[in-house]
């Protein structure tokens, strides 16, 4: 490797250095907050990672402690571990050495195996992309598999090719080092984007110039800012002794999965690699999320311990009391023996063995099943898969599937999550006129006002003004445009955002047609005549500076020209003295917000040469600067962006998603509360309220509007007087009324002296809507509520601004939109539209709350009703610890007999139709309110249990008990009342089973009954063991004198009635009675299906889509537009005008600093790079 050498002798003489001087120590760069990456140098970058990676949770080594480790954090399994152990101390268990430990082998293995298998597809995947190929420079650029990479290597990625890791750019196929890059592997965005190379290192095009390139980038440590980066390059030629620092931006980066689009190849040196690149960086691992009904049972199950022990600490007293009472009289026991505390300990632990089947060892895995079945069912349910986008909804986690089903709070995004964040161009203001457009649907001619072209063309004075602001609109952007490939007539923009793609289209329908442009040059069609611009710096769009603007020169003059839009907030405070249009613009904006559209002010100022000259030479400075360069750039726009005149404002609408108004009528009939958290402005956000139905005419609106923390106190007191809001009261009445309140106001509500107050406040309303929020707070909105009340919370969003929001939740939706899958990438469910969300709640979220609270209930009873028969046997048999039933018919009674029923309810039973639960949201509220799962109706269970239990016990001892005399001649003994009451047991517990039923078909039946089947069986073999195997030596011919005794089968068919009879009195008296509304939809149900037995087919379909389109009807709602409720909003606005502070509602997205999916070039560095291939003389290509 000559040419590694070389850089190595270079770096270490110091040859290599910024303006000939010396480098920084190379290890004081590679440590903090720096380093240092040297091109073509292995031994200068072996203090990096390499580019191997690993997102798999285990390997060889570390799958058995990592596993177990996870495993035995669960309460049940290091209980029953515990069992196994003490099983294991010779003389203590009863119940054998491995009846515990080869049913916690069996549950372990089966999590283990689904863990190996999840894994194994981790490994197959990460092994593919360590394994992939590209081009590495060597002595001539040879293919190597990615994990061979390392920091400083040269690497060749042509056309179609993922980056293989972080690069920087150093030349293309294309002029100016350009290339197209697509990131849809990151987040789901399929538009290009550009990225260029540097003029410096554009020379470096084979393997010549690349071997004899000397050099190294100085950049920052590897971090998590995805869409930021801060280095310099330093390069030169072999043999040349000058080198200048040139700064590095985001332009050049390319990042690690992101894939090179119509781009023959490039050429990029590694400076991230392996778990160094920042999409690694930014693999985090997602919140642990525990359900509240995993919590409560956990609760139960410590609870349960603690009766465990009490009753062995019970009956190891009692044991003691009787051996001593009785050691004389029963001589023939031979009860003397050893009394020392060791002794008195051991029989502890024997009633601890003895009793531990109280809980249920088979739970784990079983809720394990059905919660992975019912992700299944939500996956692949088509009523809320999205045809048009072809995204079907998604359960990443299936923990917390039964919390869908008890959904009080639900905090939405409203951009793209509500809207569809598909923006139109509907009204605009210049020079104090207000022009209005229709819908386009893509007609040239139809989006036309016609007082704006005659304005524009008659002299009229608003003339040169409008001229003005459509240039703005056809200049002042980062749009790119590019030929369609299959129409090439037709141009598509590349926009950053759909308000700035909407801008662009609407300037051109106007006659201000954008189609070309160049590295230095806009080329606009200005009424089908050739403008150019040529395009000096543009200021780029970020969510702190809430505008952009660009430094412009028109071909053929030398005067310079800032154009700006922006946010009014930001845009209003930057104005001149001189304005003539500011008051009635002001006046156009509110009323544009009162109709629900997004606002933006566009601005011009005039700038003198010497005066850009200073301030260029400022900027390039602040290009340059290392640390902090973002903040030295955010100073230098300052100092530029001023004094500007007012031209005009405009109006985009953002349509509803359609049955957005539907679903959240229907979520405040099922109870749950609704609080939009949106960065738009007061207005705008008041106005989506109403026409989303989320604000009626009838609600108050309580608007908290101020500067300082005073006004927030005020307005505090004032709305809790208004609504008389009493502070000692746990349960105020929630009233009609909603709170209207911005981001720098809620800062205030959330500090920790006013947060009880508003919150108070905030839960009396039936609405609240958070403006102009910061992401921080949104997720502090949600943290208020999780801690503060006791409720479960749902938030859902699109975008990368909704991430913490929805990670704070109890659960998280993502919507996978237009702002790309950042959202959905974080949740926990993901959906394509909002309305998809009322059937994830009200039928798969409710289903599954039912049956897991079932599943639970079911195995808590089936489990204390035969293990507690020890109990009562322990009492008969003086407390020794002797066992009633055989060991192994203990081991397989959860694992054979009864694992079947509680599948059968968890996973295929069905309470309610799903037509039925969308249609009568008010059936949500009984999952909501945990009517199937509560400490009440957990220890109900127990009691029942603990009844049948002992029911069965005596009832079965009377019959068998007494002396009974079998066919052959033989005495009953206790392994045959063992094995009996053992039968009847399972009997009853199927049935109660059988009970809990509400859907029969085949599967439920197979499910049910097969149990039962399963122990005939088993008895039948298992008899017949011994003296073949060391098995079933107590059960030999059990089964004979059971099947031949007439007593036997009168007690298995009698007992079961006498046991359930009374749950079945207590089921018809509830539903006589105390019926709940669930309850009789079903009843209505079952009428229903019977009718339809007497139905055609053809009135039968008739009948299911009448139905379904009422159901699941609703079209597109227009915002603003088309609804009965513009009058009032209008009317509401009016009272609110005068306090509400002037926000924006654009949302551009940002260059650098905005989240995953948006372009990581500079936008002033993309568009000066860009160089179109289309002839400046096509006015005609639309």
């Amino acid at each position: 490797m000559e040419q590694s050498a070389t850089t190595e002798h270079l770096v270490h003489s110091g040859e290599v250095g910024v303006d000939g001087g010396e480098d920084e120590p190379l290890e004081k760069l590679t440590q903090g907050n720096a380093r240092r990456i040297v091109f073509n140098a292995p031994d200068e970058n072996r203090l990096f990672v390499g580019n191997h990676i690993s997102t798999a949770k285990y390997n060889f080594l570390t799958f058995a402690p990592k596993f177990l480790f996870e495993q035995f954090k669960r309460y049940s399994n290091l209980f029953f571990l515990f069992i196994a152990i003490i099983q294991q101390v010779p003389g203590v268990s009863p119940t054998g050495r491995f009846t515990t430990i080869v049913p916690l082998a069996f549950i372990l293995g089966v999590s283990a195996i689904k863990e190996i298998f999840e894994d194994w597809r981790r490994h197959r995947a990460d092994d593919r992309v360590n394994h992939s190929l590209v081009k590495v420079l060597r002595d001539t650029f040879l293919s190597e598999a990615w994990q061979d990479i390392r920091c400083g290597d040269i690497v060749k990625v042509t056309n179609g090719q993922f980056f293989p890791a972080d690069l920087i750019l150093l030349s293309s196929s294309e002029p100016m080092s350009m290339c197209y890059v697509e990131t849809s592997n990151l987040d789901g965005e399929t538009n290009l984007k550009i990225r260029q190379g540097l003029p410096q290192s554009e020379h470096i095009k084979d393997v010549r110039s690349a071997q004899n390139t000397v050099g190294y980038v100085d950049c920052e440590a590897p971090n998590n800012r995805l869409y930021q980066f801060v280095g310099n390059l330093v390069l030169r030629g072999r043999g040349e002794r000058h080198t200048a620092v040139t700064p590095l931006s985001p332009d050049q980066v390319l990042l690690r999965g992101a894939q090179l689009r119509n781009t023959e190849w490039v050429l990029g040196v590694a400076i991230y690699t392996g778990h160094e690149s920042k999409v690694m960086q930014n693999s985090t691992a997602a919140p642990i999320k525990r359900s509240n009904v995993d919590n409560l049972t956990n609760r139960q199950i410590l609870f349960l311990f603690c009766i465990l022990l009490a009753i062995s600490l019970f009956s190891a007293i009692a044991n003691y009391i009787w051996t001593h009472q009785n050691e004389k009289s029963h001589w023939y026991l031979y009860l003397q023996g050893d009394t020392s505390a060791g002794s008195r300990f051991k029989t502890f632990l024997t009633f601890i063995i003895l009793y531990n089947n109280l809980i249920p060892i088979s739970l784990t895995v079983t809720l394990e099943v059905v919660k992975f079945m019912q992700a299944l069912f939500i996956n692949w349910d088509l009523e809320i898969y999205d045809r048009e986008s072809d995204t079907p909804a998604r359960a990443r986690t299936s923990n917390l599937n039964e919390e869908l089903g008890q959904v009080e709070y639900i905090f939405s995004d409203k951009t793209g999550t509500l809207t569809r964040n598909i923006m139109e161009f509907r009204r605009c203001t210049v020079a104090g006129e207000d022009y209005e457009f229709p819908v386009s649907h893509g007609d040239e001619d139809m989006f036309q006002d016609a007082r704006l072209l005659e304005h524009l063309q008659s002299g009229h004075a608003a003339g040169p003004f409008i001229r003005e602001f459509l240039t703005v609109l056809a200049v002042c952007h980062t749009v790119i445009p590019e030929r369609d490939p299959k129409n090439p007539d037709r141009i598509i923009f590349q926009a950053s955002s759909p308000d700035e793609g909407a801008l662009v289209s609407a300037a051109k329908k106007l006659g201000f047609s954008f189609n070309v442009r160049t590295p230095e040059n806009v080329i606009i069609f200005a009424l089908g005549k050739e403008e150019v611009y040529e395009v000096l710096d543009v200021l780029e769009f970020n969510s702190d500076r809430k505008r952009m603007s660009v430094v412009v020169r028109k071909k053929g003059t030398d005067k310079l020209k800032l154009m700006t839009k922006g946010a009014d907030s930001v845009i209003l405070e930057r104005l001149s003295a001189n304005q003539k249009f500011d008051k009635v613009t002001l006046e156009h904006l509110e009323k544009f917000a009162s109709e629900g559209l997004r606002t933006l002010c566009i601005a011009v100022a005039e700038i003198s040469p010497d005066f850009y000259a200073s301030w260029k030479k400022k900027f390039i400075a602040a290009s340059q600067a290392l640390e902090n360069r973002e903040e030295e750039k955010n100073k230098c726009y300052e100092l530029i962006e001023r004094n500007l005149f007012l031209i005009g404002a405009t109006a985009i609408e953002d349509k509803l998603q359609e049955g957005v108004p539907e679903a959240i009528a229907d979520f405040a009939k099922a109870g749950i509360k609704l609080w939009v958290l949106t960065g738009d402005k007061q207005e705008t956000a008041i106005n989506i309220g109403y026409s989303c139905r989320l604000l009626t005419s009838k609600m108050t609106l309580l608007p908290f509007n101020g500067d300082c923390l005073d006004d927030c106190r005020d307005c505090v007191e004032k709305y809790r007087n208004m609504l008389n809001v009493d502070s000692f009261s746990q349960q105020n009445k929630i009233q009609e009324a909603a709170i209207v309140i911005d981001g720098q106001m809620l800062a205030f509500a959330l500090s920790p002296d006013f947060q009880s107050d508003f919150l108070q406040l905030a839960l009396c309303c039936k609405a609240v809507v958070c403006c102009r929020v910061t992401p921080l707070q949104k997720a502090d909105v949600v943290r208020m509520i999780k801690k503060r009340v006791n409720a479960i919370t749902l938030a859902i969003g699109d975008g990368a601004n909704d991430v913490g929001m929805i990670q704070a939740a109890h659960v998280g939706v993502g919507i996978s939109g237009q702002e790309g899958l950042q959202a959905a990438s974080a949740s926990d469910y993901s959906i394509a539209q909002f309305r998809f969300l009322k059937k994830l709640l009200f039928v798969h979220g409710a289903w599954s709350f039912i049956r897991l609270s079932r599943v639970i209930l079911y195995s808590f009873y089936k489990n204390i009703v035969l293990y507690v028969m020890q109990l009562w046997f322990a009492i008969l048999t003086g407390f020794s610890g002797q066992i009633l039933f055989e060991r192994w018919t203990i081991g397989l009674y959860n694992v054979a007999f009864t694992v079947f029923p509680p599948l059968a309810l968890g996973i295929i039973d069905q309470t309610v139709s799903s037509k039925n639960r969308m249609r009568m949201p008010g059936l949500y509220r009984l999952t909501q309110s945990g009517h199937h799962f509560k400490i009440r109706v957990f220890w109900a269970w127990i009691a029942l249990s603990l009844y049948h239990s002992f029911l069965i016990f005596i009832m079965g001892l009377a019959t068998l008990g007494q002396g009974n005399v079998l066919g052959n001649g033989q005495i009953v003994g206790n392994w045959y009342v063992g094995t009996a009451i053992y039968t009847v047991t399972v009997f009853v517990v199927t049935l109660r089973a059988a009970l809990m039923v509400d859907q029969w078909s085949l599967i439920t039946h197979l499910c049910i009954w097969i149990g039962l089947v399963f122990w005939l069986l088993f008895l039948l073999i298992y008899c017949r063991f011994w003296p073949t195997f060391s098995l079933g030596e107590r059960l030999q011919d059990m089964d004979l004198q059971l099947f031949s005794t007439g007593l036997f089968w009168f007690m298995a068919f009698l007992l079961p009635i006498i046991a359930l009879s009374l749950d079945v009195i207590v089921k018809m008296l509830l539903l006589r009675f105390k019926r709940t509304e669930e309850e009789a939809v079903m009843e209505e149900e079952a009428e229903s299906a019977k009718a339809a037995r007497h139905l055609s087919p053809t009135a039968l379909r008739q009948r299911d889509s009448d139905e379904e389109a009422t159901i699941y009807g609703g079209g597109a709602d227009s915002v603003g537009y088309g609804t009965t409720v513009t009058g009032n909003i209008s009317l509401a606005l009016k009272e609110l005008v005068p306090s509400i502070r002037h926000g924006f509602a654009f949302s551009q997205t940002e260059a650098v600093r905005s989240g995953p999916g948006r372009s990581a070039v500079t936008e002033a560095d993309k568009i000066r790079h860009y160089n179109q291939g289309l002839s400046a003389a096509e006015p005609g290509i639309n």
